[in-house]
């Protein structure tokens, strides 16, 4: 038998890279072309390798799964371990997805159904074998379940995809951007002041501070120790007190920004009416957004809009 092997490799790397770019727009994404161009190069390479070395441990189940960890890092790189599992089980889904249909599609010009040669009804593939029955009884309910689980979940990131704007932020003359997500939930004000308070996270602040300015306003926070604050910030920072879900009365620390610029539907809206909550943590997993924006920014559009 011909294998015409340059064919077959063509093939498969034009039909991971469609793959690929899919999980890119399902996932929205920003990669770049070049390393969805990389990552299917690397998983068409799965063909030569298990013509040559057709006994290779890539050929097993727990290969091809190791071998498509490497490719999402290969097209997508690594940012957190709850990033690379979304974009692992989207790859999956797109390719179930899509073999199905091809599944589908194919069985849709067949016909199953004939005569046996004693003239009975049946199927004239698959019927009566226990493994093809038995992959089924199993291999559906499972396939149901994650396929109804990643398109749940991919309605609810679409959602808030909607609601993601960048965002600028100014704070002692130096400005740093990062996307914004609008929650119609936080309507954190500070009672004082009734400015708005948004929240950003650690990892979008600490361009702002250095470590060790970091771990004092980590220990002010938590001792309620104002004298903990760095001598340069004191001006800027200050106690916002709140009502956690549980009823208790709380403090955040919180920061006076120079200007904050949200890009809102063609809109700039400009202000520096607003105080900055300060989380000690990463407000998603996925890293899609820093930044917790209060709806009653969007009020000031009619004003600071240009």
């Amino acid at each position: 038998m011909t294998i015409y092997l340059d064919a077959v490799w063509l093939l498969n790397f034009l039909l991971d890279m469609m793959l690929l770019m899919l999980t890119q727009m399902l996932a929205k994404d920003s990669t770049r072309k070049i390393r969805i161009f990389f990552g299917a190069f690397v998983a068409s390479m799965i063909v030569p390798i298990s013509l040559i070395y057709p006994e290779s441990i890539i050929t097993t189940t727990a290969g091809k799964i190791v071998y498509s960890v490497v490719i999402i890092l290969c097209s997508f790189g690594y940012s957190s371990f709850y990033r690379l599992l979304k974009m692992l089980f989207l790859f999956y889904f797109t390719t179930f997805s899509i073999g199905g249909g091809l599944i589908a599609v194919h069985f849709l010009f067949q016909n199953p159904i004939g005569f046996s040669s004693n003239g009975i009804l049946t199927f004239n593939k698959g019927f009566g074998d226990p493994v093809s029955w038995l992959f089924i009884m199993i291999g559906f309910p499972v396939i149901w379940w994650f396929t109804k689980a990643r398109m749940d979940k991919h309605a609810i990131e679409k959602i808030r995809y909607d609601q993601l704007y960048p965002v600028t932020i100014q704070v002692n003359n130096r400005s740093n951007s990062t996307t914004g997500y609008i929650d119609s939930g936080n309507q954190l004000v500070d009672p004082l002041t009734k400015k708005p308070v948004i929240i950003c996270d650690e990892q979008f602040l600490m361009h702002w501070f250095s470590k060790d300015e970091w771990l004092l306003l980590k220990d002010a926070q938590e001792e309620l120790d104002f004298d903990k604050i760095p001598e340069r910030w004191k001006k800027k920072i200050q106690l916002v007190p709140f009502q956690g879900v549980d009823g208790k009365r709380l403090f955040m620390l919180a920061m006076k920004p120079d200007q904050l610029i949200v890009y809102y539907d063609e809109k700039k809206i400009m202000t520096n009416k607003i105080l900055i909550g300060i989380q000690f943590a990463e407000l998603t997993h996925d890293q899609r957004y820093h930044c917790l924006l209060h709806p009653q920014i969007i009020k000031l559009a009619a004003v600071h809009s240009a």
